[in-house]
């Protein structure tokens, strides 16, 4: 080490998956994002996600600096489509100072970041009245889903739906003790989604047909679609595109390009640039959500999100003496 380098101090904190699991809670998740959407984009700060492919599998960096915030960073993401295998890593830079302020294990983040965004989206997206919720899938992310909207929403109860009956039982039975919610396992998704005026999409079909159909859907719903975030994912009928009268996109350029339900609906003939509308003017106030038909929420996720959390996650750790500072680390340079 030279005069010219220095070692973080305080040193790197590093967070575990029990750490994240042991600090994080709901209502600050949400509350953490609202503020962070209320700023205006910059899209300089969150560039498009970057995959390299391997001969096993695939690399994914999601960087962002969000703005007005102490902490920059990314999530990489390593998968070995060969094993069935995937580990998530973010980085935490100070941008005071540049130094690695924390590694984080990503795992858990990943669900709470896309259920915690869109449960703030629904701050601004839901008429104020009880819902009826569906929930397409049963898995982590239709949880985390069902469990972030609760949060926000006066849901008065909830039908789930999956493939495999015990999953879905099984989800029906712990969320209704969980969240005081009458929760009820269907075996269709046209049954879960018919007179539902919340629908939640954590789901895709196995051969990447939609899960929801639009002859299900009210006139008056509001859809949070979570399941389809590459180009060739399906999750929504693009005639549901077609009917909404807003698209809140939580990565603009992202839904647009990248959601195979957004290209599936342009190839269908819907104008999607025109109902399309970013997340943070929506919880900026710069929008609002027209007051006749459907409502969508398209999310294909983001580093911002990503970010956001993290740091609040930083935070609350050096606050309550949580994590492991790492004995060594990287050196920050003097240029």
């Amino acid at each position: 080490m030279s005069e010219d380098a220095f070692n973080a101090e305080p040193p790197t904190l590093f967070l575990t998956d029990a750490d994240v699991e042991a600090l994080a809670d709901w209502e600050s998740a949400i509350e953490a994002l609202r503020e962070a959407y209320r700023r205006p984009d910059d899209i300089g700060a969150t560039p498009e996600r970057a995959v390299a492919v391997t001969a096993a599998g695939w690399q994914r960096v999601m960087p962002s600096a969000p703005p007005g915030a102490r902490f920059a960073g990314s999530k990489t993401i390593a998968a070995s489509m060969r094993n069935g295998l995937a580990s998530y890593l973010i980085t935490l830079f100070d941008q005071r100072d540049s130094r690695l302020a924390a590694l984080i294990d990503g795992n858990r983040i990943t669900g709470i970041r896309t259920a915690a965004t869109a449960a703030a989206a629904l701050t601004a997206l839901l008429p104020a009245r009880r819902a009826t919720a569906a929930v397409v899938g049963s898995g982590f992310e239709a949880r985390a889903q069902l469990r972030a909207a609760a949060r926000v929403a006066d849901i008065a109860e909830a039908r789930v739906t999956s493939p495999t009956a015990a999953n879905r039982e099984r989800f029906a039975a712990e969320l209704s003790e969980e969240l005081g919610i009458t929760i009820t396992s269907v075996a269709s998704a046209e049954d879960a989604v018919r007179g539902a005026n919340l629908v939640l999409c954590a789901a895709r079909s196995r051969d990447e047909s939609p899960t929801v159909r639009s002859e299900w859907v009210a006139d008056d719903a509001t859809i949070v679609s979570v399941g389809s975030t590459t180009r060739s994912q399906r999750e929504l009928d693009p005639a549901i595109i077609g009917r909404a009268a807003i698209v809140i996109a939580d990565a603009p350029a992202e839904v647009v390009h990248d959601s195979g339900d957004m290209i599936a609906a342009r190839e269908a003939g819907v104008d999607i640039d025109a109902i399309t509308v970013s997340l943070h003017d929506l919880l900026g106030g710069r929008v609002e959500r027209p007051e006749h038909g459907i409502a969508v929420y398209k999310s294909t996720g983001s580093g911002f999100q990503d970010i956001v959390i993290a740091e609040m996650l930083y935070e609350l750790a050096v606050e309550r003496g949580v994590g492991t500072p790492l004995p060594v680390g990287i050196l920050t340079i003097r240029k």
